[in-house]
């Protein structure tokens, strides 16, 4: 028997510090505390228990569109407590959701862990930045941070296409437009057009899930708008294969011309838990599109971008096996975490047995 409600799962979730609520039929609330998924409560949750805790919080539209499409994502926001991004969605004929706690103050970037050539980005005038992860890697929560950091630190117009909207913006020193797919635009393309008429100097596009969105925005960052989006990628140089991928053969000479002139940089990242005290913490690789960089992608040796960003200290960039030997080397991961979600293990060990070397020789 289901003796609490939906804020009330919420608020368990966020209290033990967790990120996310799922809630599934024949199963107790479960909530994803520091990356691994937790019950919340002892009740088990039937059909009609979801159908009521889900169409709870859903306006009329809403439910008509989830029923109709079965699938729906939303936003709600709960008094005291912040906004929450939802999915619904039918699994086995029943109603099942989703969660996705968005905190009300947005993270600075050095908050988050991010260094000086990714606050760097931020100073673009044009051209593409690409935040790329896993799911639950914190890739919106740096696309946003980005955003904010933009509208703090200059005078610009801000146009933000996003599925749900999820953080809002302030617009300290410039303006910033929030517009939702299915609500205040029909599609992601549609939206990046529509900017290119509205003196947008940024367009933050919440996620290039797309071809038509992906053409529109490349697009939009060779004709002088800096333009900032999240993919589905786990390092850099997946991540201008993944974009060549969706184009048609015969149209990926051209597209790799194009991103090598417009793509600026790409920062990859991954949230891993903490072996030093309760929480996670992230690990990145960032690349620079430096002349080499873009010659490889002009001419699709994809192979090579991983050493060009090994070898390309000087220019701001750093591989994930980088980041994560720091971790590791400082005590943040444990080793074993770090030689796992290595590119090169071999690398990490050494430049771990190197460090234990330095730090015994000054003692």
């Amino acid at each position: 028997m289901r003796n609490h409600d939906l804020i009330e799962y919420l608020f368990m979730v966020i209290e033990r510090g967790g990120s996310d609520l799922h809630i599934s039929a024949n199963s107790p609330p479960m909530g994803r505390i520091n990356g691994v998924l937790e019950p919340v409560a002892d009740e088990v949750l039937d059909v009609s228990d979801l159908r009521e805790l889900i169409f709870g919080v859903l306006k009329e539209n809403q439910r008509a569109e989830l029923e109709q499409k079965w699938e729906l994502d939303f936003a709600i926001q709960v008094e005291n407590l912040g906004r929450f991004r939802g999915n619904a969605c039918y699994v086995l004929g029943r109603i099942e959701a989703s969660f996705r706690y968005i905190p009300a103050t947005i993270s600075t970037l050095r908050d988050l862990g991010h260094g000086p050539t990714v606050e760097g980005f931020t100073q673009l005038k044009d051209g593409m930045i690409l935040v790329t992860g896993t799911s639950n890697c914190g890739k919106t929560t740096t696309l946003a941070s980005l955003t904010q950091h933009i509208a703090r630190s200059r005078q610009t117009n801000i146009v933000s296409i996003e599925d749900p909207i999820e953080y809002l913006f302030s617009h300290e020193r410039s303006l910033v437009r929030q517009r939702q797919v299915g609500a205040d635009t029909h599609t992601f393309a549609a939206a990046i057009k529509s900017a290119l008429r509205q003196d947008a100097d940024v367009i933050v596009v919440s996620e290039l899930r797309d071809l038509e969105t992906m053409r529109t925005a490349l697009t939009a960052a060779e004709t002088g708008h800096l333009v900032i989006s999240t993919l589905h990628t786990h390092d850099a140089p997946s991540t201008v294969l993944r974009i060549l991928d969706a184009f048609p053969e015969e149209q990926q000479d051209f597209v790799a011309s194009q991103l090598a002139s417009s793509l600026k940089g790409v920062i990859c990242q991954s949230l891993i838990v903490r072996h030093d005290q309760p929480g996670r913490v992230m690990a990145s690789e960032v690349m620079v599109c430096n002349q080499g960089i873009a010659s490889c992608i002009r001419s699709r040796r994809l192979s090579q971008l991983g050493n060009l960003i090994q070898i390309g200290g000087n220019d701001g960039m750093h591989t994930i096996d980088d980041s994560l030997a720091h971790l590791a080397n400082y005590g943040f991961i444990s080793l074993d975490e770090a030689l796992n979600r290595a590119r090169d293990p071999e690398f990490v060990q050494l430049g771990h047995q190197k460090f234990l070397r330095e730090k015994s020789g000054k003692r």
